[in-house]
C-alpha cells in the first residue's frame, strides 16, 4: 500500500491517541474530555487557530498553506462521540466508562484525523487553508447539523467538506464511495392509537385500541411493497409497541408505537411521511379509533456530489491502488449530510477487517487502518490544493 512514509514513522504514536480516546468514551455532545484532548494535540502540532465550542462542543483547527494563491478552503471531518453500550472486547485499552463505549469507530476517525494534522502543520504542503472538523454529536444528537447552524461553512469560508467511515467486513486499507446517494435519510415516528378501554372480558363494550395497532403496523408495510417504486429503497420498521398497561384482563385506552424511515432519495421520504400520517389516520378510524401521528426529522440523505467523488475516489487510489467507486449504498444514516447539504463534497468508506460491525459490544476500530486514513485525509488536500 503507497502510503506516506511519515504515517508510518507516526503509526505508533497514532494509535496509542486512539486507545486513550478508547478508554475515555462521552455521548453525543457531552464530549468534553475528547474535545480538550484534540484542542491539546491542535496546539502541540503547532495548527495556526484553533476554535472550541462550535456546535456546542466541537473543535475547528485551521492550518495555512506554504502558499494562498488559490484562495480555496478544504474541510475535513472526524466524529468524536460513543455509543451507550457496554463493552464486551476484554481489550486492555477498553473502555473506562460503564455503559459507554467507542462501538463505531469515531475514536479511530479522530485520531487519523489528528495524524493527518500533524502532518499537515509541519508540511505545510499545499496551496490555500486546510480546516479541521472535530464533531460532536453524530449518533443521533446531529452535531453535524449543529456545527452548520453554528456558521462554520461560512465563518470559515469552507469551499469543499470530506470525511470517511470506517467499514467492517472490508479489507483493511480499501476504499468504497460512489456518486449520489451513499447513506439513507433517517426520521422517527411515533403513532399513538386512542380508543376507548374496558374489561377484557366485554371487548364489545371497548373500542380495542390493540385490534387498531395491530393492522395500522401492518397497513405501513404496504407502503414500501405497493405505493414505492420497486427501484427506490425504503425501509418503515416498527420498533416498539406498548399499551398504556401491562394487565392481561384490561383493554387500554391507547397504544403508542415508534420506528424509523429509511430512504435514499428526498421526495420519496417526502411520499413515505405523507403515507404513513395517511394509513395510520385511516386505518385506526376503520377500527373505531383515532391515530395521532408524529414524525420527526432526523437526518437527511448523505449525497456525495458526482466531481468530489472522483477527487476523493482518485485520492483513494493513490493511497490503496485500487477503489470501489460504484459501491452499493446502505440504509444506515450519518449527520454528515447536513454538511454536504451546505457544501460539495464526499464521504467514503475505510476498510476495517473481519471482526464485529459496528454498534456491537465487541466491536473495535483496527488500528492497521490508520495510515491509509490518515494518508486519504492528508491526500486529499495536497491534491486538491496542489502547492506552487
Amino acid at each position: 500500500m503507497p502510503i506516506k512514509n511519515r504515517f508510518a514513522e507516526m503509526h505508533a504514536e497514532i494509535t496509542g491517541w486512539r486507545h486513550h480516546l478508547h478508554q475515555h468514551p462521552e455521548l453525543q455532545f457531552d464530549v468534553h474530555e475528547t474535545a480538550a484532548f484534540v484542542q491539546n494535540k491542535l496546539a502541540e502540532f503547532g495548527v495556526d487557530d484553533i476554535t472550541p465550542g462550535i456546535g456546542q462542543t466541537g473543535v475547528v483547527g485551521v492550518i495555512s498553506g506554504k502558499t494562498n494563491t488559490s484562495g480555496r478552503v478544504i474541510g475535513l471531518r472526524a466524529d468524536m462521540d460513543a455509543l451507550p453500550i457496554t463493552e464486551a472486547t476484554g481489550l486492555e485499552y477498553a473502555s473506562k466508562s460503564p455503559g459507554k463505549m467507542h462501538a463505531c469507530g469515531h475514536d479511530g476517525h479522530t485520531a487519523m484525523l489528528l495524524g493527518a494534522a500533524k502532518y499537515l502543520a509541519e508540511t505545510r504542503n499545499f496551496d490555500g487553508t486546510v480546516v479541521l472538523i472535530f464533531q460532536p454529536a453524530e449518533e443521533g444528537g446531529g452535531g453535524g447539523r449543529e456545527m452548520v447552524n453554528d456558521g462554520m461553512m461560512e465563518r470559515w469560508k469552507i469551499d469543499e467538506v470530506y470525511g470517511l467511515h470506517n467499514a467492517p467486513g472490508v479489507d483493511v486499507g480499501q476504499f468504497q464511495i460512489r456518486p449520489g446517494a451513499l447513506m439513507a435519510s433517517a426520521d422517527e415516528i411515533f403513532i399513538t392509537v386512542t380508543g376507548r378501554g374496558g374489561h377484557a372480558a366485554a371487548p364489545h363494550e371497548a373500542i380495542d385500541p390493540n385490534l387498531a395497532a395491530a393492522h395500522v403496523l401492518i397497513a405501513l408495510q404496504s407502503i414500501a411493497s405497493r405505493n414505492i417504486d420497486p427501484l427506490a429503497h425504503v425501509v418503515v420498521s416498527v420498533c416498539s409497541l406498548h399499551s398504556d398497561n401491562d394487565a392481561t384482563n384490561v383493554i387500554p385506552q391507547s397504544v403508542r408505537m415508534g420506528g424509523t424511515v429509511r430512504t435514499l432519495d428526498e421526495a420519496v421520504r417526502a411520499q413515505v411521511k405523507d403515507r404513513i400520517i395517511a394509513l395510520a389516520t385511516a386505518t385506526a378510524q376503520a377500527y373505531g379509533c383515532t391515530a395521532d401521528v408524529v414524525w420527526v426529522d432526523g437526518y437527511p440523505v448523505t449525497v456525495n456530489a458526482a466531481a468530489n467523488t472522483e477527487y476523493a475516489a482518485d485520492v483513494a487510489r493513490n493511497v490503496a491502488g485500487d477503489v470501489e467507486d460504484d459501491t452499493a449504498p446502505i440504509m444506515a444514516a450519518e449527520d454528515f449530510s447536513f454538511m454536504l447539504n451546505e457544501r460539495p463534497g464526499a464521504y467514503i468508506f475505510l476498510g476495517n477487517g473481519g471482526g464485529a460491525t459496528v454498534h456491537h459490544p465487541e466491536y473495535n476500530f483496527n488500528d492497521e487502518a490508520i495510515p491509509a486514513g490518515c494518508s486519504w485525509f492528508a491526500e486529499m488536500v495536497e491534491t486538491r490544493m496542489p502547492a506552487t
